[in-house]
């Protein structure tokens, strides 16, 4: 089976490349109260990942809300080796902003395409902050036959 590969081309921010499992929500995430730092977990209740971690994974959201407190969550997050590898998003806002700052991570946003669209939850990705791309290979392509 040929994998299927799309690529995503947007505004790349706080520089470098990784790459990794996709966690994806097409919910806002909070950061003061909505995650735990200690853990990498969402814990906001009524959140779709309430009780999902992001650890290591690329996290795929269409922005932060809540307060200014979300970029020292991810920062402590950082601090606690918890944090996501990177992060794709639509929706760029200050908190972001200094959250790619503080959490040192790879980041894209402003894609030619929906990445809430485009990108499931354990497709594998790849984020290039310096050059903008995302590029995606589809779960379903990396799952042996049979499966």
């Amino acid at each position: 089976m040929t994998a299927q590969v799309i690529e995503l081309r947007g505004r790349g921010l706080g520089g470098g490349a990784v790459e990794g499992e996709a966690l994806v929500t097409r919910e806002a995430i909070s950061g003061w109260g909505g995650i735990d730092p200690a853990t990498g977990s969402v814990i906001e209740s009524r959140h779709e990942l309430c009780g999902v971690s992001f650890k290591d994974r690329i996290l795929v959201f269409p922005g932060a809300k809540g307060s200014s407190g979300w970029s020292g969550m991810f920062h402590l997050a950082r601090l606690a080796g918890t944090a996501p590898r990177a992060m794709v998003f639509n929706h760029l806002n200050t908190k972001i902003a200094l959250g790619i700052v503080v959490t040192h991570v790879p980041a894209v946003t402003d894609l030619d395409q929906d990445p809430l669209t485009v990108i499931e939850t354990g497709d594998h990705v790849l984020v290039d902050a310096d050059t903008g791309l995302v590029r995606v290979t589809r779960r379903a392509a990396l799952a042996p036959a049979g499966r």
